[in-house]
């Protein structure tokens, strides 16, 4: 049986393991571009782990269906902006914590299994751990290389009315935030010294 820290584990790997999934589906079917790739073949792999990941838990007796769907309502990995409300840049990196809260928590799931000298799932978690680092890089560079398209980068995450107009008002949000710090630094630039 399983030490209940693992069992905890297991459950939030489903419960961010889903998330991601679903996310990097949804965003990369809006978003398009070169980008759209990485997360299909991420949220695939991502989809096939917690297939196998599944078939381990029930066989461990760690049932995640019911925490999951509970858990997954009032949990997220990154912030809770919608991708409607986002710039690309922006979606896409939120989209990376998904993977990197993943991927830690395999290590740690990985670690907790070594421990308790279960090398099947530790083997599992491990291999998830590895797999799932694969996307992770590529879609950072992606990210890092999208700031040499700096328009593109400020475009609109999801290309619809709604999210054209989600974008206007973070960017006016944005704009407000930059009028504020430049006003901070004339005040102090006016205060004695």
């Amino acid at each position: 049986m399983p030490h209940s820290a693992e069992h905890r584990a297991l459950r939030e790997l489903h419960v961010f393991g889903r998330q991601l999934t679903s996310h990097w589906e949804r965003l990369g079917r809006r978003l398009g571009g070169p980008e759209a790739g990485l997360l299909a073949a991420g949220a695939a792999d991502a989809r096939a782990l917690l297939t196998e990941a599944g078939a381990l838990m029930a066989a461990r007796d760690v049932p995640a269906d019911r925490a999951a769907g509970f858990a997954g309502r009032i949990v997220s990995a990154r912030p809770s902006s919608p991708d409607e409300l986002l710039e690309r840049n922006q979606a896409l990196r939120y989209a990376l914590l998904d993977v990197q809260h993943v991927i830690t928590l395999l290590g740690y799931a990985a670690a907790l299994a070594a421990a308790r000298g279960d090398e099947e799932l530790r083997a599992l978690c491990a291999a998830g751990e590895e797999r799932l680092a694969r996307h992770e890089r590529p879609l950072r560079d992606a990210i890092v290389t999208l700031g040499t398209r700096p328009d593109e980068a400020i475009a609109p995450a999801v290309p619809s009315a709604a999210g054209r107009v989600g974008q206007r008002v973070a960017a006016g949000a944005g704009a407000f935030g930059e009028w504020v710090d430049r006003r901070a630094i004339a005040r102090r630039g006016d205060a004695p010294g």
